[in-house]
C-alpha cells in the first residue's frame, strides 16, 4: 500500500483539528436561487472543494460521498484530460501528488496526466496518500464523477484545469455535460456553475453556452472588471486579494445574463476566515472544509 508519510501526517491532523473546530454536520448550503449580488438566507453559499477534501482523498469519489453526508449540496472539482482524449477529475497536472504512480509506472517522469491513458489512470491508487482507510480510492473519470453527483442530487462548480494544455476541451467538456444531461434547463439554471484561471476559456465556454453560469478564478482590477463582465457572471478570488470595497465593485456591475455579478472566494478552512469574507459581503465561500465554514457563518 502506498502511503505518502507527510502528506497523510498532514492531513490525519487537519482532519482532527477541522472535527474540533467544526463539530457536528452543518444543514446544506443554500441554492443558487438567491437573487445575484446577494447571500442566501443563511449566509453565503458554501461548496465543497475538491469535495470534503479535508475528511477524504480530494477529486474522488469518496470526497463527494463525504460532502453529502456532511449534508451539502454543492461540490468542486477540476477537469483534465488523458492522452487518449478521456477527461478526468484531478487538480494537479501530474499525477504524482495524489497517486502512487512513481511506484506504478517509475519510468514515466514527470508523470504528466497528459501522458498517460485512462486506463492506466484507472490502475492507480488515489487515496492511500490521504489515509489507510481510503486505500484503492481511482482518479474518477468525468463521467463517473457527474454520474455519482447526480445520483447524490448535488448541484457542481466545475473547473476546466489549464486549457492550454488540451486544445478543444472546453467543447469537449460541453459534449459530456450532455450526454451525461446536465445541459437541460434545470441543471444549467440550477445546479452547474463551469469556471477557470482561464479567461480565454471561460469566453469559449460562454460562446458555445450562453445560457450556462460561468465564473473567472482571479482577482482583476477594479478597472477590468467590464470587460469580464461580458463572458462571465461570477468573479472567484483567493481571499486574501480582496477587499468590501472590491466585492462592491463586483456587485455594482451586470454579468453575462444581464444580474449582478457574484463572487465566490477561496480557499477558506477556518471560522474567522469565514467570518471576514462574510462581513465582506461574499456571496459564496469554496472550502475544503465545509461544516467548519457553514458553522462560522450561519443565521447571518
Amino acid at each position: 500500500m502506498y502511503v505518502r508519510p507527510a502528506a497523510a501526517a498532514a492531513a490525519a491532523f487537519l482532519g482532527f483539528t477541522l472535527t474540533v473546530l467544526g463539530g457536528t454536520a452543518a444543514p446544506a448550503a443554500t441554492g443558487p436561487g438567491a437573487p445575484a449580488g446577494t447571500t442566501g438566507v443563511l449566509g453565503p453559499v458554501v461548496y465543497a472543494h475538491r469535495g470534503a477534501s479535508a475528511y477524504a482523498p480530494e477529486n474522488t469519489l469518496e470526497a463527494v460521498d463525504r460532502a453529502r453526508r456532511l449534508g451539502f449540496d454543492w461540490v468542486e472539482n477540476d477537469v483534465q484530460r488523458t492522452r487518449d482524449g478521456e477527461l478526468v477529475v484531478i487538480h494537479d497536472d501530474t499525477l504524482a501528488r495524489t497517486t502512487d504512480v512513481e511506484q506504478v509506472f517509475p519510468d514515466r517522469r514527470p508523470w504528466r496526466v497528459r501522458d498517460f491513458t485512462a486506463a492506466e489512470i484507472g490502475r492507480l491508487d488515489a487515496g492511500s496518500w490521504f489515509g489507510p482507510r481510503f486505500a484503492g480510492a481511482r482518479v474518477p473519470t468525468l463521467r463517473e464523477y457527474m454520474e455519482r453527483v447526480q445520483e447524490n442530487q448535488q448541484r457542481l462548480l466545475l473547473e476546466i484545469k489549464k486549457p492550454e494544455l488540451y486544445p478543444g476541451i472546453e467543447a469537449q467538456t460541453l459534449e459530456l455535460l450532455e450526454k451525461t444531461g446536465w445541459l437541460d434547463e434545470s441543471h444549467v439554471s440550477q445546479r452547474l456553475v463551469v469556471q477557470s484561471f482561464s479567461a480565454d476559456c471561460v469566453r469559449i465556454v460562454h460562446g458555445l453556452r450562453p445560457d450556462l453560469v460561468t465564473a473567472f478564478l482571479g482577482t482583476p482590477a477594479v478597472a477590468d472588471l467590464p470587460r469580464y463582465a461580458e463572458f462571465t457572471d461570477r468573479i472567484n478570488p483567493w481571499h486574501t486579494t480582496i477587499s468590501a470595497d472590491w466585492v462592491t465593485a463586483v456587485h455594482g456591475l451586470l454579468g453575462a445574463h444581464g444580474k449582478a455579478m457574484e463572487v465566490d472566494t477561496w480557499i477558506v478552512d477556518d471560522a474567522a476566515t469565514a467570518r471576514k469574507v462574510r462581513d465582506m459581503g461574499v456571496d459564496g465561500i469554496i472550502t475544503n472544509a465545509p461544516d467548519v465554514v457553514q458553522n462560522a457563518v450561519i443565521g447571518f
